[in-house]
């Protein structure tokens, strides 16, 4: 009998005890999730939809020197919508290191610390209508290292191979900032199709609805002339006659 209400107190220690810190369920919902959770490449290109008065969060693991970049612009809102997202940048320690509101911007900073970034899209100035964001961020090196450049000043002047090496690196660094440049031309040309589309479709309806209108106020027009021409008739004809 004693073991088992032993038994049975150990138990009841352990369930008021709780998960202990560090294991699965100790604090949920504090991390990412899988899914948000971005391993496998250095750069991204895709597009999100941002529900009204939603807010997406995505992660990004970058390492310590390395520069982080993130270009966005919104591209089609639904309705009479605000174009302006929130987005907000924050370190692996939950430090905002960046945030803008606008339909576009970009950030690049460097990164002091190895970690998890994370990316907050807040459509919070629509409570109706949502939005389509084209991204483009990811991490890339600039630079040569200390030791490397000490084992260069090392080197003769009229090395070719050293020369080579440099110019190659500086040819690598321009070509994939000019990706970048064209991420964001492209960005923009997407905007300025669907705010075409968008237009279009407004002047479509806006006319067609201007139209039956005008339809319909002529047809109320010629009902009020004609019964107005019948009720003077019916007058004249109810008068006496000599």
């Amino acid at each position: 009998m004693l073991r088992v209400l032993s038994y049975s107190l150990i138990l009841l220690l352990l369930v008021l005890q709780g998960p202990a810190h560090g294991e699965p369920g100790a604090n949920p919902g504090a991390g990412p999730s899988a899914q948000e959770l971005l391993w496998g490449s250095d750069q991204y290109d895709f597009a999100i939809v941002v529900q009204a008065s939603a807010l997406d969060c995505f992660w990004h693991h970058v390492h310590q020197g390395e520069k982080f970049y993130l270009n966005y612009m919104v591209q089609w809102v639904t309705g009479v919508a605000d174009r302006r997202l929130s987005v907000s940048v924050n370190s692996p320690d939950g430090l905002l290191l960046s945030m803008i509101d606008d339909a576009k911007g970009q950030v690049s900073f460097l990164a002091r610390e190895t970690g998890f970034y994370q990316m907050c899209f807040s459509n919070f100035h629509n409570r109706l209508g949502s939005m389509q964001v084209f991204l483009s961020f990811g991490v890339y090196y600039e630079g040569a290292r200390e030791e490397k450049e000490k084992e260069e000043k090392q080197k003769e002047l009229n090395d070719t191979l050293s020369i080579i090496e440099d110019s190659s690196h500086r040819l690598q660094a321009y070509v994939f900032h000019m990706g970048r440049y064209y991420s964001f031309a492209r960005m923009s040309k997407g905007a300025d199709y669907y705010l075409l589309l968008s237009n279009g479709s407004y002047v479509t309806w806006w006319s067609a609805a201007q139209s039956a209108v005008i339809i319909t106020a002529g047809y109320l027009q010629l009902l009020v002339l004609k019964r107005l021409f019948r009720t003077t008739t019916s007058a004249e004809s109810n008068k006496p006659r000599c």
